[in-house]
């Protein structure tokens, strides 16, 4: 007698576990399986070396504090002409190229370019504005000090130079792409039953194993996502292949940084610039130092407020340039050109008049440097360090936890997803999806590259794998009667 189990009955595990195929979801299981892998050992190093960088500002002032730190302000500083001719006694070989007054504790810096150093270092001379007294010396990168330059480099290309930028680059390239597939994933997973808090909070009622593992990997991926994409396109701004598309799209668009025009004589010369600091100049003034005080006057009566950067004109028929360098909220980034034998103000350029392109390239740098909002800034890049760096532990834990553990199927990690997912596309998602992985692949190189190899590597290996598998053995009908 054959026994039927009523409607009511439960499935086995085996079939309630099964989800139905096809569509998007497939496809970027694999791909986030396989980026998590394979980026994520370069994601690590970045948050690592990211986060030791958050706190230089703080480290560099205990490290340098005789040369960056007043001990005792002064009331009133000392003369700029009297702080310049101190610094030039102290360092009498090099033109003077540029002088950031001090006030409150901080020393007033004066730059001197030398013979062996390129025009991105200079020689720091510090001073006390309130006694004029030199307090020490440094070979500065864009007036960032050795320590805080040895951790931007440690961050920016591993100390290997060009070589070493591409480590970054690629790793800036994938992260918002890994970010942005997880949170898909993760929405996916939740179908059904999409509320806050099965989207934003790990699941608790595992209390152990692969299902409780991805929980807090998703979970905190999702409160990270937001500030991963921030440092995925400000990190990218200034990377080698991407930054110079970025550049290119930037002029295209008109949205680039203007720049205030130092000639006397009607020409076009501007005042340069970089990311990290004021530029330099390579000649030798035929100008008065001492004519500081009256174009730092100059400047501060037509509103030019906090820390200033004056520039030293190289010549007789070049204005001095006095730019503000405030990198907190609000950014004060004004520029005017002073001609100091008459006190006039030849150009100016102010933050509020740059492109909206060229303010958001701003804020997005001086937020991935940890500067827009101080030590708020420097506490949530800190958080995103170290949720990130978790994630990516759930992330390979969870590929340890999936290894087979039964007899004879015994491996060190969990096998991938399923390949062929691309074959599960629709139609319109390839016809779509195509031309705009091209184009992402065309702005940023080396997420392009790596993925088209990934692809091609894949093919290739399905390929070996389809005919090293043994021929199906036919099976022999059954003996008739039987």
């Amino acid at each position: 007698m054959t026994t039927t189990a009523p409607p009511s009955a439960a499935p086995p595990a085996e079939q309630r576990r099964v989800r139905p195929a096809g569509g998007f979801g497939p496809l970027l299981l694999r791909l986030h399986f396989y980026a998590g892998v394979l980026v994520a050992p370069f994601l690590l190093v970045a948050a690592l070396t990211g986060l030791a960088y958050v706190f230089a500002p703080q480290a560099e002032r205990i490290v340098y504090a005789d040369e960056l730190v007043v001990a005792d302000p002064g009331a009133q500083p000392r003369p700029l002409g009297e702080q310049i001719a101190a610094a030039r006694a102290a360092h009498p070989e090099g033109a003077l190229i540029t002088v950031r007054p001090g006030d409150g504790d901080a020393t007033t810096q004066i730059d001197f370019t030398s013979p062996e150093l390129d025009e991105e270092h200079q020689h720091t001379v510090y001073v006390n504005p309130y006694t004029g007294k030199v307090t020490g010396q440094l070979t500065t990168w864009w007036a960032t000090t050795p320590l805080k330059t040895w951790l931007d480099d440690l961050h920016r290309n591993l100390h290997l130079g060009d070589l070493g930028r591409h480590y970054s680059e690629f790793a800036a390239s994938w992260l918002g792409v890994i970010a942005l597939g997880g949170l898909m994933l993760w929405w996916r997973r939740q179908r059904g039953n999409r509320t806050a808090r099965k989207l934003l909070t790990p699941d608790l009622s595992a209390k152990k194993g692969v299902r409780r593992t991805r929980g807090w990997h998703a979970a905190t991926g999702v409160w990270l996502t937001v500030g991963l994409l921030v440092l995925s396109a400000t990190g990218l701004t200034w990377s080698r292949y991407a930054g110079d598309n970025f550049s290119v799209a930037v002029d295209a668009l008109k949205g680039s940084r203007p720049s205030v025009s130092t000639s006397l004589t009607g020409g076009a010369a501007e005042t340069p610039g970089g990311h990290h600091g004021g530029g330099t100049g390579t000649g030798t003034p035929v100008v008065d130092p001492a004519a500081a005080d009256a174009v730092m006057k100059v400047a501060r009566d037509n509103g030019l407020s906090g820390p200033l950067e004056i520039t030293v004109p190289e010549g007789a028929a070049t204005a001095w340039s006095v730019g503000q360098i405030r990198n907190e909220w609000p950014v004060g980034r004004d520029v005017i050109a002073v001609d100091a034998a008459t006190g006039k103000v030849v150009d100016r350029v102010d933050f509020a008049d740059w492109p909206l392109l060229a303010k958001l390239t701003r804020w997005g740098i001086n937020a991935h440097m940890g500067t827009l909002f101080g030590l708020v800034n420097q506490l949530l890049l800190a958080a995103l360090a170290v949720g990130l760096i978790c994630v990516i532990v759930w992330g390979y834990r969870m590929w340890w936890q999936r290894r087979p553990t039964r007899a004879g199927r015994r491996a060190l990690a969990g096998a991938p997803p399923a390949r062929g997912a691309w074959q599960q596309l629709p139609a319109w998602g390839i016809v779509a999806g195509v031309p705009l992985v091209l184009a992402l692949g065309w702005a940023l190189p080396l997420f392009g590259i790596p993925l088209a190899a990934f692809l091609l590597f894949d093919i290739a290996a399905g390929a070996i794998r389809g005919r090293r598998r043994p021929p199906p053995v036919p099976v022999s009908p059954a003996p008739a009667g039987r």
